[in-house]
């Protein structure tokens, strides 16, 4: 039977008799099926250097000469055991991966200073009835906790010991407030200088909220009227509750705005900031449409999940693309100091918001650009970081200036038309000769022809020409001579001819029979 060793994360397989302990993390995969016969199958792939996906260890670099096995297989007539046993490894397997994930993580963070507790005396600040974001890892329950200010830094707890956050004032780059007005919730952000464990997920953006409207499913199905007594009562203690939040809020903010401005607080520049929501736009910054507002320091969307923070005095540029004539949407690329650092794209920007943009971006000192094309910036970054005195030296970034390159484009245009080369020239007038040497040609066809008209004419015209031309001049001669009796003679002379002959009757002598 094989066995599943919880606390010493292992499996224990019967080889010839023998229980041989394997430990999970070397196990790749698990599977089980059945058969017709009613007899199940489990096996068992292991992870084993030098095949693909898997990298070389210490162990097996140091031991390889070893023989290592790669797969084993089971049979058994108990199913239920079978399925059992697969879904132990599967759990374990989970647990250990993800334990030693986080362990890798927590590696890389930077060491942060420990939380100092306030006194007795003082008692700290706090907000109740919070959700994190984001949240603590685990299939259990989700509870809300409590966010605390104490001497040096924030402390987010809920009632597990196990879920708790400390958050160091000096590790605190940028603080938002974003009350409810057209969203759901009210929250409180904070964009960190280094990365911080959360549950088990590392991050650098750190969200306590509140929803300030409950989710609620009408039953029935019915429309309800707008004078409906309780849908006005609803929206009554909606409205009540947003403004309760969003004071109790206010209320914390300015409390650690005047606890950061104590003297030992001074050098780390802290407060509140506040977006501005009629600056705001709609823009798709990952997979998602979201509405993008600046603050006095950042540009932020602090709603949608991944959050999106971009401090203003880390910009060189921005480039506004696809801007021209007819088009609803443009999108935004974000250039930042480092190089090195991938550009941030904000795609499907209506264009009704293009004129606000510039205006933000102007009082803001942010040099901006626009091009009729997306660019390609991995390529143009690479090339900086490779020769940066020679972009310097290009005229840095004005070769995005669509002005100056159109006004480039028509001078050359113009400088082409006035200036025509000696060649050409001489072409051109061989040209013109060849065009009135071909003309000259065409006249004197143009004569010959007519010369051999004329004289046709001039040869005159056959005997039946002229005997049909002097008969009908005959004709035209006599009827005009021809006096009013003799055309009146003609005339009857012509009926007569043309009558039918009348019948006359025989003779008597005809007429008569005989004796």
């Amino acid at each position: 039977m094989i066995q599943v060793d919880q606390k010493n994360e292992a499996i224990l397989l019967p080889i010839y008799g023998s229980m041989v302990p394997f430990h999970v993390a070397t196990v790749k995969s698990v599977s089980s099926q059945q058969d017709s016969n009613r007899s199940s199958y489990i096996r068992i792939i292991f992870n084993v250097p030098g095949t693909s996906f898997t990298p070389h260890d210490a162990n097996s670099l140091k031991f390889q000469g070893s023989i290592y096995l790669k797969e084993v297989s089971f049979r058994s007539k108990d199913s239920r055991h079978i399925i059992e046993v697969v879904q132990q490894i599967k759990t374990l397997r989970r647990q250990v991966n993800s334990r030693e994930s986080e362990r890798a993580e927590r590696a890389t963070l930077v060491t942060q200073e420990r939380l100092q507790l306030a006194s007795a005396k003082f008692k700290p600040i706090k907000l109740h009835d919070l959700w994190i974001r984001p949240p603590f890892g685990g299939r259990g329950r989700k509870l809300t906790g409590s966010l605390e200010a104490h001497t040096n830094g924030f402390r987010y707890s809920t009632s597990r010991a196990d879920e708790r956050v400390d958050l160091m004032f000096a590790n605190i780059k940028h603080a938002f407030f974003q009350p409810a007005e057209r969203e759901m919730i009210t929250l409180v952000h904070f964009h960190l200088h280094n990365h911080i464990m959360v549950g088990n997920k590392k991050t650098k953006d750190v969200q306590f909220y509140i929803e300030v409207m409950d989710i609620v499913q009408t039953l029935g199905g019915g429309k309800r009227s707008a004078y409906d007594p309780d849908e006005i009562e609803e929206e009554q203690r909606e409205r009540d509750r947003k403004n309760k939040i969003n004071t109790e809020f206010h209320n914390f903010v300015n409390r650690v705005n005047d606890l950061w401005g104590q003297p030992q607080f001074k050098p780390l520049d802290l407060e509140f900031d506040q977006p501005m929501r009629e600056l705001g736009f709609n823009g798709v910054p990952h997979k998602a449409s979201a509405f993008i507002v600046p603050t006095s320091n950042c540009l932020v969307e602090l709603i949608e999940i991944p959050f999106v923070v971009i401090t203003l005095s880390e910009i060189e540029i921005v480039n506004l693309e696809r801007v021209g004539l007819g088009q609803k949407n443009f999108d935004m690329t974000i250039v930042f100091k480092d190089f090195k650092r991938d550009v941030l794209r904000i795609d499907s920007i209506p264009s009704t918001s293009l004129d606000g943009i510039k205006e933000w971006l102007n009082t803001t000192d942010l040099k901006y650009y626009e091009s009729r094309l997306n660019l390609n910036w991995r390529p143009i970054l690479k090339t900086i970081t490779d020769d940066p005195e020679k972009f310097i030296e290009d005229g840095g970034w004005e070769f995005l200036n669509m002005e100056v390159s159109d006004s480039e484009s028509e001078n050359s245009e113009e400088s082409d038309q006035g200036y025509v080369p000696s060649d050409v020239q001489s072409e051109s007038a061989s040209e013109d000769e060849d065009d009135d040497s071909e003309s000259l040609v065409e006249s004197e066809d143009d004569a010959e022809e007519d010369s051999d008209e004329d004289s046709d004419q001039d040869r005159g015209k056959t005997w039946e020409e002229l005997e049909r031309e002097a008969s009908t001049a005959d004709r035209e001669k006599g009827n005009d001579s021809d006096s009013e009796e003799e055309r009146k003679r003609r005339k009857l002379k012509a009926f007569g001819k043309a009558r039918a002959p009348e019948k006359r009757n025989p003779p008597e002598a005809f007429q008569r029979g005989p004796n």
